[in-house]
């Protein structure tokens, strides 16, 4: 049973994840300490934080869409591949156990954000690109499945891996990651719902502070670019990495 005055709380952290998600990503990592807090079962948890993340990343997502720095069709393959990915992890998440990926993750996490401190690809000019559409494919499955099961850090890996592989420049790498996330997002919400792990009623009080969040974050990553979107990726990936591995070797 959550208490009443936690609805409103959590819904302004909401907001709070919801900003820094559609800029850097990690939006997972603040969420998913605070429902747990709150007295939320983890899988509920997990299942609530997807509904809250799949309607501020949507926000997000029809923000940077409606200034043109989403590719839609060329990318709707990697897309499905992504919603098939999720699907798969949200169905495997509630049967396995979840602590080898608490250790194996945080190094990703750390690798990524020594790449986006390192490369000189991290900026908003587009690259040469290493991989077409069709050949990111299966990169993007393979984090669509990581999301599903897991979840954090999942914006920065396609942000990183979009400028790394598809040759986008930050901003626009960012935009697209928001299609992915949104679409990873709505595979895991209906998986973790058939299985009754959604709490509906704040799921929707939390989605209000996720939508604000994703809105305004949007609109400010657009205005400032990579210089904003760099530092907070860095800062996120490592944030996230101090914080899984604090909780695997604190449990």
């Amino acid at each position: 049973m959550i208490e009443p005055w936690l609805y409103p709380v959590l819904t302004g952290v909401a907001f709070v994840a919801g900003f820094i998600d559609a800029i850097a990503g990690g939006g997972g990592l603040i969420i998913m300490p605070a429902l747990l807090v709150s007295g939320v079962p983890p899988l509920q948890a997990l299942g609530t934080n997807k509904l809250q993340s799949m309607c501020g990343t949507f926000v997000a997502m029809r923000n940077y869409g409606s200034k043109g720095l989403i590719d839609w069709r060329p990318n709707l393959a990697t897309a499905l591949i992504v919603f098939a990915g999720a699907a798969g992890g949200a169905i495997l998440v509630q049967y396995v156990d979840a602590r080898t990926l608490a250790l194996v993750i945080p190094l990703l996490l750390l690798a990524n954000a020594v790449y986006i401190l390192v490369s000189p690809r991290m900026g908003d000019e587009d690259a040469h690109q290493r991989l077409s559409a069709r050949g990111y494919a299966p990169v993007g499955g393979a984090i669509g499945l990581y999301d599903g099961f897991f979840g954090p850090g999942t914006g920065s890996f396609f942000t990183s891996s979009l400028v790394a592989l598809r040759g986008y420049g930050l901003t626009r790498a960012t935009a697209l990651c928001k299609f992915f996330n949104w679409t990873s997002n709505v595979a895991a919400v209906l998986l973790f719902a058939i299985g009754g792990k959604v709490l509906w009623l704040l799921g929707a009080s939390m989605a209000i502070g996720a939508m604000a969040g994703g809105w305004l974050g949007s609109h400010t990553a657009m205005r400032f670019g990579a210089k904003l979107i760099r530092p907070l990726l860095i800062t996120a990936s490592v944030a996230m990495t101090a914080r899984l591995l604090w909780g695997y070797f604190a449990a």
